[in-house]
């Protein structure tokens, strides 16, 4: 089933999310349900915040990516309850990225090229790894969402003020995008 994805300015985009266990009702649909409305709304990644669950659980498919990245053909990948244990700034890359919550703005993000990460996969094995690259890219912008940080708190003041507008219009309902929403009522 696709799950409408929840609009910036919607409170639940702003609330830290909370570990869950095996027993989470509904657990495999849910992640089912979060790739299927992945692959409709044309994102790589999507936290479980955006559709409207402050629970630590993403999805990340990167395989629409494979022509330009072989490394990752067929990845679909389920975290839950991941977090960031540490950040090796030593590398850190500029980037532009959008947001499936925050339709039309794309913005140059900072990020750190290897995070050392620990989480657990869809059977709740359990990992501890680093992880590099563009995956530690899309890491690192999911698992803010479960932080209840979005992208745009990692842009410059200035770069925040020109979108000032557009992020108005965001809250007012004002954005096209192809996909199911939810906005916050006002």
């Amino acid at each position: 089933m696709i799950l409408p994805i929840y609009i910036y300015g919607h409170p639940v985009l702003r609330k830290e999310s909370q570990d869950i266990n095996a027993d989470y009702p509904g657990l495999k649909e849910l992640i089912e349900n979060m790739f299927e409305t992945l692959t409709e709304s044309d994102g790589v990644g999507l936290a479980a915040p955006q559709v409207g669950l402050n629970i630590r659980l993403a999805v990340i498919d990167l395989d629409v990516l494979s022509e330009e990245y072989p490394e990752y053909k067929d990845f679909r990948r389920a975290y839950i309850n991941p977090h960031i244990v540490e950040v090796d700034d030593s590398e850190v890359v500029s980037m532009e990225e959008g947001c499936l919550s925050i339709p039309g703005i794309h913005e140059s993000v900072k990020r750190a090229t290897r995070i050392h990460v620990k989480y657990m996969d869809a059977d709740f094995n359990e990992y501890d790894e680093w992880v590099e690259g563009y995956l530690a890219r899309v890491m690192q912008h999911e698992f803010d969402h479960l932080d209840a940080k979005m992208f745009i708190d990692r842009v410059s003041p200035l770069r925040r003020q020109l979108i000032k507008s557009k992020l108005k219009a965001i809250l007012q309902g004002r954005f096209r995008c192809s996909y199911r929403t939810k906005v916050a009522r006002r």
